[in-house]
């Protein structure tokens, strides 16, 4: 008898993994799924089933591509801030509670004031997941421009001295670097 499969990716990094909040993206055989489903509720509460074999992948790369083109804004944001004078955690703080409050801006965002660049996700493998997010645009005749500018930056950040084993909030470092910026 044959037992059908499917593939379910997540979101939330490791703080999300140890607190059980994984956001989990499913796709393959709903039946598969229904069998397994216990086993996703003890790691996530955001459990989804995007529809066949691919579609968690794809929805995956969706959340990457979010999130990459996300960071160019927080750190962007925060260099913007910290040349103008502004204290970081203030700024934070401010724009954090707004409508350019995102994940990134409120969890990365004190780590990189802090300059803590310890891993929650590694730019290595951040890396690996926009070559495929620009592999499968490419194959969609798709252009994503902010995805291809976000993936040549942390390209910059990986070719740093231990870059790519740094958490994608390292992102900072290759705009200080763009700019001539000693933090």
């Amino acid at each position: 008898m044959a037992h059908g499969q499917c593939v379910a990716p997540v979101s939330g990094g490791d703080v999300g993994a140890k607190e059980a909040r994984l956001s989990i993206m499913i796709g393959g055989d709903a039946a598969a799924i229904a069998t397994v489903q216990p086993l996703f509720q003890v790691m996530g509460k955001n459990i989804r089933h995007m529809g066949g074999a691919g579609a968690g992948q794809h929805t995956k790369m969706v959340n990457q591509i979010l999130i990459a083109t996300n960071m160019i804004g927080v750190v962007e944001g925060l260099l913007y801030a910290y040349k103008s004078g502004l204290d970081l955690d203030e700024a934070i703080a401010a724009v954090g509670a707004g409508a350019a409050g995102s994940w990134s801006i409120n969890n990365l965002g004190p780590r990189i004031a802090k300059r803590d660049f310890n891993p929650g996700f590694m730019v290595e493998h951040f890396l690996k997941d926009l070559g495929i997010a620009l592999k499968e645009s490419q194959a969609m005749g798709l252009s994503l421009p902010g995805l291809a500018l976000a993936n040549q930056l942390f390209v910059a950040v990986q070719s740093q001295a231990n870059g790519g084993r740094l958490g994608t909030q390292a992102l900072m470092l290759a705009l200080e670097k763009l700019n001539n910026i000693h933090s």
